[in-house]
């Protein structure tokens, strides 16, 4: 196990480290441009050398908020990095803008170079885990290229619910939903909307620069749920993990979590030939996610600070049992940093890396009470931060 996780170096070093120029690679896709190299994939920085698998936080903050106090955290959105192969776990907001720093580009300047990502695996479809998914098919098409003509990028995440929640706080008037005909869309049809409602920029860069076509890169998957779990019921205690995703390199599976009235909800298991990580999604302390994550050697888990959010509610003005309503609401679709490092020890995992922080702008030091319960390494993630797994191979 990795015993260094810091800050990768800066996007220009890591070019320097891998002896490669900037702008070695023009933009595709322009008349009379060459075709583009293929690409080399991420770069490690300096701490994940002799690593063929690693994990990179890409952006850690967690909730539809632009935290004050220069938290420095981008919208939650993670990697695993496979020798050359990339796969993404969630787009929130402005975590594409970490892909370059982070090495997980490739190294043309004027390039959008996400040749070697293999599949996106979305959580749950709240906003600050999404936000940048219309950004990646907007932009990866362009300048480089998203996947490849033989090799469409898979994107896996939650189907159509098939229900609306139930109105919070009970009593409140039901309001007319957005979308009446169709108010909870899927992976599937979410994708269909994003490139129908920005036809007019992917037509235009397909008929004007050459641009591949949108719908030939990306191919969206709907996670099909066990028999006896209703799209939008209780959680069932799953027998089994649910098969998503295997190619050469990795094979991903996933479970049902607990993230209140958003369901589905899934955390995700990547298993390589160097180990095993597991990412918890939006969840509350989960049976099923201890089950998925039994033996890991990362578990990259969700957490909420429980003071912030009483001291957030107290000053609300509504009657006091309304207040204690909306923090059990809360309390009970998260995983607290109290809690969280009984769900490492109970699941067996070697290292607990905490990301999706809510909120986004407390020191670290608050969050290092997630470490009480558990023996193993603990690791409170920032962005650009990574971990190797296994070990390092000379």
């Amino acid at each position: 196990m990795c015993e260094e996780s810091r800050s990768l170096p800066s996007r220009r070093g890591l070019l320097r480290s891998a002896g490669l120029a900037a702008g070695a690679l023009g933009a595709s896709g322009l008349p009379g441009a060459a075709p583009a190299a293929a690409s080399p994939g991420p770069a490690p920085s300096p701490s994940a050398r002799g690593y063929r698998t690693r994990v990179v936080l890409v952006g850690t903050s967690g909730g539809p908020i632009w935290w004050e106090g220069g938290s420095g955290r981008a919208g939650i959105c993670s990697a695993v990095v496979v020798g050359d192969a990339l796969y993404l776990v969630d787009l929130g907001s402005a975590a594409l803008h970490n892909l370059r720093p982070a090495g997980l580009l490739g190294p043309g300047e004027g390039m959008n170079d996400l040749r070697h990502l293999r599949a996106v695996f979305l959580t749950h479809l709240h906003s600050d885990h999404i936000a940048d998914y219309p950004a990646l098919l907007l932009h990866g098409t362009s300048g480089g290229g998203l996947g490849l003509p033989d090799r469409p990028v898979r994107v896996h995440g939650p189907g159509d619910r098939g229900r609306l929640p139930e109105v919070f706080p009970a009593g409140r008037p039901v309001p007319r939903p957005v979308n009446p005909d169709a108010p909870t869309p899927g992976t599937e049809a979410m994708t269909r909307s994003l490139v129908a409602a920005f036809a007019t920029d992917f037509n235009d860069r397909l008929f004007d620069t050459g641009a591949p076509d949108v719908t030939t890169r990306v191919r969206a998957h709907d996670i099909a749920l066990p028999d006896g779990a209703a799209p939008g019921g209780p959680v069932p205690r799953l027998r089994a993990p649910l098969p998503v995703y295997e190619d050469d390199r990795v094979r991903v599976t996933a479970t049902l979590v607990d993230h209140g009235q958003m369901a589905p909800s899934f955390g995700y298991r990547f298993d390589t030939d160097d180990g095993s990580v597991v990412f918890s999604g939006d969840t509350t302390v989960s049976p099923n996610l201890v089950d998925l994550a039994a033996g890991c050697d990362v578990l990259v888990h969700e957490v909420i600070d429980r003071a912030w959010v009483e001291e957030s509610i107290a000053g609300l003005p509504v009657p006091d049992e309304t207040k204690e309503g909306y923090v059990n609401h809360m309390i009970g679709a998260h995983t607290t940093s109290e809690q969280v490092g009984r769900v490492a020890r109970d699941a067996g995992a070697r290292r607990l890396v905490l990301h999706h922080f809510v909120p986004g702008g407390l020191p670290d030091g608050r969050w290092r009470r997630a470490g009480r319960g558990f023996d193993g390494a603990l690791t409170v993630g920032r962005d650009l931060m990574e971990i190797g797994v296994g070990r390092r191979r000379r």
